[in-house]
């Protein structure tokens, strides 16, 4: 008779009851084997060694190291880990994370979640955090999420970023996130052909946003605003406001006279030679004027 064949297969149990008790373990100084002080709080949380080493590499790593001990015959270091750089109220989520494969967001946390799970190399809580953030974008928030996408290059997070931004531009221009966005975040809105706002109140956002990071940075405003005012469309102001605008350039300067010296050339000749092709471009909330007849007819 032939032996049987033997078979084998995994059986799984209770998710949620697995879950549950591994919650339990989170911040638990029961069977802890770590301590981190995190914070200007110092605030304690307890962990478990194996639990964080087998989820995050960095972790891994982190633990390896103060195992190695010079002295075989001596316990390695048991002393607490001093986190002084993140919050507990961003910590705690990373470790119940890494205990649960969830994680419990807010709007006030969810971005600096994004950036403890870049540092941490951990893109599952990372991708978790990008969906909560797209998901919850708000008026407030929206400039400061684009930040943290052109920062760590998030590209999903950066366009459903903008496309937040551009269906209402004008809210967000007016918002307090706006005047404390990075440049590089300001460069990337200000690209856009689909801003809902014309360009007269995005230019006169633009100088508030470089005297307060004026102000802020302690650098001089035409500094500052060097490389943003590169994309304002200054060829799509009439006459009348270019000449507004250049009175208020003399008193404040904001706007290199080169830059208005090229859009009166445009008003002159109907035509701008030398200058790049979008600077042309009308958004889609620009305002008509009747000067714009002359635009390049593909951006009507």
């Amino acid at each position: 008779m032939a032996a049987a064949s033997s078979q084998s297969r995994r059986l799984h149990g209770d998710d949620a009851r697995f879950t549950a008790a591994l919650r339990s373990l989170v911040d638990s100084p029961q069977f802890s084997d770590v301590k981190f002080i995190v914070g200007k709080e110092k605030q304690e949380v307890w962990a478990h060694r194996c639990i964080l080493a087998s989820r995050c590499s960095a972790f891994h790593a982190m633990f390896k190291q103060s195992l190695q001990s010079p002295d075989p015959s001596q316990e390695p270091a048991q002393d607490p880990i001093i986190l002084s750089d993140v919050q507990p109220a961003v910590f705690l989520p990373l470790i119940e994370f890494l205990y649960t494969n969830s994680v419990t967001l807010n709007n006030l946390i969810a971005l600096e979640v994004v950036t403890s799970a870049m540092e941490y190399e951990l893109d599952d809580l990372r991708k978790l955090c990008v969906e909560f953030v797209i998901e919850t974008l708000t008026v407030d928030q929206a400039c400061e999420a684009l930040q943290a996408a052109v920062i760590y290059r998030l590209i999903d997070m950066k366009n459903r970023c903008l496309a937040f931004i551009e269906s209402c531009t004008r809210e967000v221009i007016r918002s307090r996130s706006f005047r404390e966005m990075s440049a590089p975040a300001l460069l990337c809105m200000l690209q856009s052909d689909r801003l809902t706002a014309d360009e007269v109140e995005l230019i006169c956002a633009v100088r508030e946003w470089t005297h307060v990071n004026s102000v802020v940075l302690d650098i001089p405003v035409p500094q500052i605003a060097a490389e943003i005012v590169g994309e304002i469309r200054l060829f799509l102001l009439s006459p009348d406001e270019l000449t507004t605008l250049e009175k208020e350039n003399r008193k404040d300067p904001f706007i290199p006279v080169e830059r208005i010296a090229e859009a009166w050339k445009f008003h002159a000749l109907k035509k701008g030679g030398g200058v790049q092709h979008h600077l042309f471009c009308r958004r889609k909330g620009t305002l008509p004027r009747d000067h714009h007849r002359y635009l390049d007819p593909h951006y009507k």
